[in-house]
């Protein structure tokens, strides 16, 4: 008869060798986790070399200067010709050949298109007829007149024929002016046969085949031509900077503007502003704003949406510092200024505008200091700092082939003690 309680696997010798294998594994697994566990970073928080507080931190440092500083405003802007002209016939008749090519550039009084001429040759040869007709007749009509006279001087014809003859010369005299005219109005329908440029500037595309009969009164014309060199250019800028930029264009010197790609890595032109519009919009609280560029390399085309940088203004012997050396903090703006014994103070300030890498300061450095660039993260007020170039290797960091880590760049930095 079989025992009703059996012994357990775990008190079996099986089931203690198999728990015995499984602790082995267990700090086998531990000991080889201990042996490859990652070195301690140096320069950590725990104070290691290169910190802030246990030791040097490695920075570089450049000076505040004092020199002219150019404030630039960036907007939105539109590429717009300075002229656009639709080209139209002048009269009416059958389009007999094209002399451009699309695309190309045109100069003002070169031939586009010529108009079958033949209609026109003939009114002009019918009013040159008319012409030639009532010379003769007034011709003839003098001539009638000075014998008339003679007569009446011996006393041989009545004075009323003598006023009727002179009556009939002053008629051919008027149709004379008369024909004159209509000649000239021939000569001048024929010359339209001819369709020049009005404009220099780039045609666009062909609006009529050869072949087609046109008129003055089509509304698309023949071809659009648009100047391209110069160029203008339309932006709005915020009311608040109207003052500014009104400022600057009624004094003596142009105000210039550059025109710059969407993503600002190009330089499309350089030129000046022309003028301003002369009410402020009240949906968008702007003022618009022309002005022309030169573009003899094409870089600028119509309706073209560019990046419009305007100088609105200009200080002189202003206080400039690097961008990169401004941090900021929940109390403002601060950056951290180098003094003789390699130790650093924290300079609370007031910044203006910033251009590029440069940055205005109007309270709270002054020129000559050295204020920090890079490292800020790791710096506390007084600090001890090592300075170096931005090409040196930091302490601790050259046997390991690593590169300095560019802090403090135009971030937030290190938080305000």
């Amino acid at each position: 008869m079989k025992d009703p309680n059996p012994p357990s696997n775990s008190s079996s010798p099986r089931g203690r060798a198999g728990c015995f294998v499984i602790i082995l594994m267990v700090l086998a697994a531990g000991g080889w986790l201990w042996m490859h566990r990652p070195a301690p970073a140096a320069g950590g928080a725990a104070g290691g070399k290169g910190g802030a507080r246990g030791g040097t931190a490695a920075v570089t440092v450049a000076e505040v200067k004092q020199e002219d500083f150019e404030e630039w405003v960036s907007l939105a802007g539109t590429v717009t010709p300075l002229n656009v002209v639709v080209v139209r016939s002048r009269v009416d008749g059958q389009l007999d050949k094209v002399r451009f090519v699309e695309g190309q550039m045109v100069k003002v009084g070169d031939l586009l298109a010529e108009i079958d001429p033949r209609p026109f040759q003939v009114a002009l040869d019918q009013a040159r007829g008319q012409l030639e007709r009532d010379e003769a007749l007034l011709l003839n009509a003098r001539k009638d007149l000075d014998r008339y006279n003679t007569l009446l001087k011996q006393d041989s014809i009545a004075r009323q024929q003598v006023d009727t003859q002179g009556s009939l010369v002053r008629q051919y005299e008027a149709a004379l002016t008369s024909d004159r005219a209509a000649v000239a109005s021939a000569e001048l329908q024929l010359s339209y046969t001819k369709v020049t440029a009005p404009l220099t500037g780039r045609v666009g595309l062909r609006q009529v085949d050869a072949g087609n009969m046109i008129r003055a009164s089509d509304v698309n014309g023949l071809v659009i031509i648009t100047q391209m060199d110069p160029i203008g250019l339309v932006s709005a800028i915020p009311q608040e900077r109207v003052a500014a930029v009104r400022k600057r264009l009624a004094g003596s010197g142009p105000v210039p503007v550059e025109a710059l790609d969407k993503e600002m890595n190009q330089l499309l032109g350089r030129g000046q502003l022309l003028t301003t519009d002369n009410q402020i919009d009240l949906t968008s609280g702007t003022l618009k704003l022309k002005a022309q560029l030169p573009n003899t390399e094409g870089l600028l085309f119509p309706n073209e949406f560019v990046v419009t940088r305007l100088l609105v203004d200009t200080r002189s012997k202003a206080t400039v510092a690097p961008a990169t050396a401004i941090q900021r903090g929940a109390k403002g703006a601060y950056a951290y200024v180098l003094q003789e014994d390699s130790t650093v103070t924290l300079h609370n300030v007031v910044t203006g505008p910033t251009q590029g890498e440069r940055v205005l300061i109007t309270e709270g450095l002054k020129p000559g200091d050295k204020v920090i660039t890079q490292g800020v993260d790791r710096l506390r007020d007084g600090a001890k700092v090592d300075v170096i170039t931005p090409s040196k290797t930091p302490p601790g960091e050259g046997s390991k082939g690593g590169k300095p880590k560019e802090e403090g760049k135009g971030g937030k930095g290190a938080p305000l003690p």
